[in-house]
């Protein structure tokens, strides 16, 4: 719909009614609750890891060898009580004695690893209390009897009771170490359901985590992507100039907002599109009458100029035969208007042929081609040869002047122009110097006439180049005041400009350009007619 009332749309749910934004903070959450969820599982499966690290590095392992060790303590005393008994060397004593020293040390060690943790504590409860036993039942009576009655053979009976009650404390670490060796292979088999169950997570964090990725970028597609191609597709056939093509988008919020800011935007340019065409109908229409206009006056002014030239020469012939016929009968005055007449007629006529040479301007370009502006000059010249001589004038060229495309006959004029006025309006009292330079600036070539003459005051700049304005009067300079003005129009026809200098410090200075490429102007339908009258004018003959 290109205007009026829309009509209401269905009800958008809330998928429509979010922005672009909010579509991107709902996935950026959502990922950050997958990466949070990713972290809380793999944080407790590296606890699990740590613990059952720590407890086989730090706990089980060091008792299993500090058990050991308690063992090889009281093994130390067995051999050393035995060793006593059967030599009565006390030296044999010593290892009995370090190897108390060293239970004790080695219990509060295994102690201090397992604490209350069952069975341990309970299996060196078990190993202290029949360690006691032993070295209050068997080892210290049997030292003492050794000490009183020498030593003891091996199969004497105290020495085979103490051996028989300590295989009973070997018994008993055996246990010890049996226990201690479940909870370490137990401790091992928890790190490995640990680190097993970490593999697992780890890659159904990566699998969740890709098929989250996919799943988002997807949504994000559906939600986002789509409806902005969409937009852009439209936007794109519009600006490629269908501008009938209506943009409707539906999508979030924001790309909805954008979507009706371009159709807002389409439909003001169809709306000033058909006024930009009404208008350009209106100016074909105005044009094509003002160029009917155009090569109406232009053929009238060719005509009523050209049907001029033969009254004016009947007035001045008949004036001169008047004179020759009755010349004697006529007295001073009447010689007088005679010959204001036949001035009168003459200056008619010069200004008939200016008006002619400045309407037929223009018209024909089936002339141009490559003029060498050197020779341009040179016939300019030649046909102001009389004037230059009888004026003393010298006209000095700055450098060579450029050959370009254009019409060779109306490029002389132009040179004949400026020359003519620079030698009509030279100072009497001082010798006529005429300079003609050039210089190319980027695609113009710049040209400048100057000389020492009279001058043009500043506020005249635009003046001298208005058709019949005159700055002197006709008993001081003779000529019609068209010169600059055709000057002007074969410049501008040329493609170029054409000004007066007004910061000259001595005489006149005129300047104009030229394209260094100019191009032929079309053949315009009134050129056309006013080049032939006579297709647009059967009375005249």
């Amino acid at each position: 719909m290109s205007g009026g009332d829309t009509p209401p749309g269905p009800r958008r749910g809330l998928a429509s009614r979010l922005s672009v934004q909010n579509w991107v903070h709902l996935i950026l959450a959502v990922f950050v609750l997958v990466v949070c969820a990713g972290l809380t599982v793999g944080g407790l499966v590296l606890s699990r890891m740590s613990d059952r690290t720590t407890e086989l590095v730090d706990r089980i392992q060091p008792a299993r060898s500090s058990s050991f060790q308690l063992q090889n303590a009281l093994l130390d005393q067995e051999t050393g009580v035995r060793g006593f008994a059967l030599t009565g060397d006390s030296v044999f004593l010593r290892p009995y004695e370090a190897g108390m020293r060293d239970e004790q040390l080695r219990m509060a060690r295994v102690r201090a690893l397992v604490g209350d943790e069952q069975p341990f504590a309970r299996d060196l409860d078990r190993i202290a209390a029949a360690a006691r036993e032993w070295r209050s039942r068997h080892a210290e009576p049997l030292v003492a009897a050794v000490r009183r009655d020498g030593p003891a053979s091996e199969s004497s009976a105290p020495i085979r009771r103490s051996k028989n009650e300590f295989d009973t404390l070997r018994r008993l670490y055996t246990a010890q170490q049996a226990h201690l060796d479940v909870a370490r292979d137990r401790a091992r088999a928890d790190l490995g359901s640990a680190r097993a169950t970490r593999d697992r997570m780890l890659i159904s964090l990566v699998v969740g985590f890709l098929l989250a990725v996919g799943s988002l970028s997807l949504l994000l597609h559906r939600m986002v992507g789509r409806p902005l191609g969409r937009l852009t597709a439209a936007s794109e056939t519009v600006s490629s100039g269908a501008f009938g093509n209506r943009i409707a988008v539906d999508g979030p919020s924001d790309v909805r907002a954008v979507a009706t800011a371009v159709e807002d935007m389409r439909r003001r340019i169809v709306e000033e599109l058909a006024e930009s065409r009404d208008r350009e109908v209106l100016l074909a229409e105005q044009a094509q009458e003002l160029r009917r206009s155009n090569a109406e006056l232009e053929q009238f002014a060719y005509v009523a100029s050209h049907d001029l030239q033969e009254p004016l020469r009947k007035v001045a012939s008949f004036c001169g035969l008047l004179e020759k016929r009755y010349g004697a009968q006529l007295d001073d005055r009447a010689r007088q208007y005679i010959d204001h007449a036949v001035d009168g007629a003459g200056r008619m006529q010069v200004l008939i042929d200016d008006l002619l040479t400045l309407s037929r301007m223009g018209r024909v370009h089936d002339r141009w081609k490559q003029v060498d502006l050197d020779r341009s000059l040179d016939r300019a010249l030649a046909n102001l040869a009389l004037v230059v001589e009888e004026s003393g004038a010298t006209v000095v060229r700055e450098g060579p002047l450029p050959a370009l495309n254009g019409d060779p006959t109306a490029l002389s004029m132009v040179w004949q122009n400026l020359i003519g006025n620079a030698l009509k309006f030279r100072r009497p009292d001082v010798p006529c110097r005429i300079t003609v330079g050039c210089v190319r600036e980027g695609d113009d070539w710049h040209f400048r006439v100057a000389d020492n003459g009279i001058g043009i005051a500043p506020e005249f700049s635009q003046k001298v180049f208005v058709i019949f304005q005159r700055l002197h009067g006709r008993d001081e300079y003779e000529g019609t005041g068209i010169g600059l003005a055709l000057c002007r129009k074969i410049v501008e026809l040329h493609g170029g400009g054409i000004w007066l200098d007004p910061e000259t410090a001595e005489g006149t200075c005129i300047r104009f350009t030229l394209p260094v490429s100019p191009t032929a102007p079309a053949r315009t339908e009134a050129r056309q007619l006013a080049a032939d009258p006579a297709a647009g004018s059967p009375v005249h003959g």
